[in-house]
């Protein structure tokens, strides 16, 4: 299985209706898309690294750091539409699907997530989680939470504390870490799939994932510090942390 295919995408819309032009937001003077990009360039297990992306402002970019970047259409609904899109582009047996707006993101974590994968195993996607540690985690709605069965398979994603602690015993919550793996002719099937009820209500699509009957291997990630390598930029506050961030480097 070593000599399988492993692609990094890395879907980049322009238009972020909290922070418009996201991608090419700067971080210490580089485009925070060239940030994410490099990362991943240093993940050992990926054979190639893509940008996905709307519009030719974020491409122009891209190329003039000497990435690759693919144009996809304008009115797909979710990031994962756009992969699928881009995979179908692509000669890869496996596609890492890595969000655009995690400038720290670990190249461990892509390694990780795509582990699973390259053995025999019956898991339709592969995702990472990481212990929470912070007490105000546990309340927000934006740390999506996951629990698992005993063998690492998701049983429910959710926005709200799950497990609840209706009695005082010892466990861990854990926050999931949306990086995919999928083998690629998966991700062409979770396009086609119908939307359910539960992804509407907690706006979480592999919810969609599960009530189709889909496997998700969820790992926990070893990487240590997962408020930097997990740090998304969603907002001009987050931006400006993430500066701050880089300078703490």
């Amino acid at each position: 299985m070593s000599d399988m295919k492993i692609a990094g995408l890395i879907p980049a819309r322009y238009g972020s209706s909290r922070l418009p032009g996201k991608p090419l937001a700067l971080i210490a003077g580089k485009p925070m898309i060239q940030h994410v990009y490099e990362r991943c360039m240093a993940a050992p297990s990926l054979t190639s690294v893509w940008v996905c992306t709307d519009d030719a402002r974020v491409l122009d970019a891209v190329e003039a750091f000497g990435g690759r970047a693919v144009m996809t259409r304008a009115d797909h609904i979710s990031g994962t539409d756009r992969v699928a899109e881009a995979a179908q582009q692509l000669d890869a047996d496996i596609i890492v699907n890595i969000q655009g707006d995690q400038p720290f993101i670990h190249p461990d974590m892509l390694d990780e997530v795509a582990r699973p994968l390259l053995v025999e195993n019956p898991a339709d996607v592969a995702t990472l989680m990481f212990k929470v540690a912070r007490e105000d985690d546990l309340h927000d709605p934006a740390v999506v939470k996951v629990v698992t069965d005993l063998a690492g398979n998701a049983l429910y994603f959710s926005r709200s504390l799950i497990p609840y602690p209706r009695e005082n015993v010892a466990h861990a919550v854990y926050e999931h870490a949306g990086t995919y793996a999928y083998r690629k002719d998966t991700l062409q099937r979770l396009t086609q799939l119908t939307p359910t009820a539960l992804e509407k209500v907690e706006s979480l699509e592999q919810l969609r994932w599960l009530q189709h009957g889909l496997r998700i291997q969820v790992i926990e990630s070893q990487v240590t510090d997962p408020d930097r390598y997990g740090f998304s930029v969603d907002t001009p506050a987050d931006l400006a942390r993430a500066e701050q961030m880089y300078g703490m480097a």
